[in-house]
């Protein structure tokens, strides 16, 4: 199943405005153009339109989707789970599930430390334990609006036990509402496995890294139909030049991932522990601009899928068919042409789904 993700200019992901001409990186979601949006989205075969939290509220987006939608799959790439309690994210997701008549997926991320107590100034605990009691009580409080039965759950996090029925949400008619967790190390893929319905992989996670180091984490705790969601970092254009200028773009997102300390993990997989401190150094002096340099071709292409429009589903499919239940995946759409090229890129990865190269795992 192919997903997209509205994202920031910057990212090579841009569907905040479909329409000509990249947005200057600052400028935000156009939300007056999402419905437009999420009716294109629809209209070009995509299962799935996800909503990244970062500066705009992802459950507010997804209500302006879903209300201009009737097909297309939407869902939360990722909320953050930490900066509210589960009874909040509940409600939103509950919401969100009524409004879209079953077409809701609910993807949870925790952040690193920093942006939990210093910019949502909530409390940190280790994020693993934590995240398993999250989701265990996401779904004993759904469960209990839809049986219409008194809350109890009880864990190391969380003591829930009240229900008052002008606060206590109706029954909806689609009440499983699918859970998956981000993961970029083995522990919070095997939380995923145990309690969720699927893992939200990290743009980081090599075929390598996934096959030898997450999959292997989960494998004890999967259960049927879990699924395995990775949003790759692309670098994609229809000619060689367009393309070398939009390399340079990921380029710079990978220095900035292997700077961040809670990724180090998929990098050290490769032996790269030294340049992680020498970034991590750069970025803590705000020397922002030098980092991409340290990111070399081999590198770039080891965790980036770097095509043009013409290969780019082909280069997808051979590099995480064996590993990837579903792909996020999208292009700048800047020329009318675009859209044609995405049309054809997002019929071709479903083939290569629906023909047996992408395997259930």
């Amino acid at each position: 199943m192919v997903y997209i993700a509205w994202m920031k200019a910057e990212t090579l992901l841009p569907l905040g405005k479909l329409d000509p001409g990249l947005r200057a990186p600052d400028a935000g979601l156009d939300l007056g153009a999402v419905p437009a949006d999420a009716g294109r989205v629809e209209a070009l075969g995509y299962h799935a339109l996800l909503m990244e939290e970062t500066k705009e509220d992802p459950f507010q987006v997804l209500a302006l989707a879903a209300a201009a939608t009737k097909r297309v799959h939407l869902g939360t790439s990722v909320a953050i789970a930490f900066a509210r309690s589960p009874y909040v994210t509940a409600q939103a997701a509950w919401t969100l599930q009524k409004l879209s008549g079953g077409r809701f997926e609910l993807g949870l991320g925790s952040q690193v430390r920093g942006h939990i107590q210093r910019r949502f100034g909530m409390p940190w605990e280790p994020p693993g334990p934590w995240m398993r009691d999250y989701v265990r009580a996401l779904k004993a409080i759904w469960h209990s609006w839809q049986s219409r039965t008194p809350l109890a759950f009880e864990s190391a996090h969380y003591n829930l036990n009240l229900n008052v029925p002008l606060f206590t949400p109706a029954p909806i008619e689609h009440p499983e509402i699918p859970v998956q967790v981000a993961a970029v190390n083995p522990y919070m893929a095997r939380v995923a496995a145990e309690v969720a319905d699927g893992v939200r992989l990290h743009p980081v996670c090599t075929p390598d890294y996934i096959n030898t180091v997450l999959l292997p984490a989960a494998a004890p705790y999967r259960q049927p139909g879990f699924e395995v969601c990775l949003k790759p970092l692309i670098a994609a254009a229809p000619d060689e030049a367009t393309l070398a200028e939009r390399a340079e773009v990921v380029r710079a997102r990978l220095a900035f991932y292997c700077s961040t300390p809670a990724y180090a993990r998929a990098f050290a997989f490769y032996g790269l522990e030294d340049l992680c401190t020498k970034l991590v150094g750069l970025s803590k002096r705000g020397r922002w601009a030098e980092m991409a340099a340290n990111i070399d071709d081999d590198l770039l292409h080891r965790f980036a899928v770097v095509s043009r429009y013409d290969t780019l589903a082909d280069d997808i499919l051979a590099r995480y068919a064996d590993c990837i239940d579903r792909m996020e995946v999208s292009i700048p759409l800047v020329e009318p042409s675009d859209f044609g090229a995405l049309s054809a890129i997002v019929e071709r990865l479903h083939q290569g789904a629906s023909g047996g190269q992408a395997q259930n795992r």
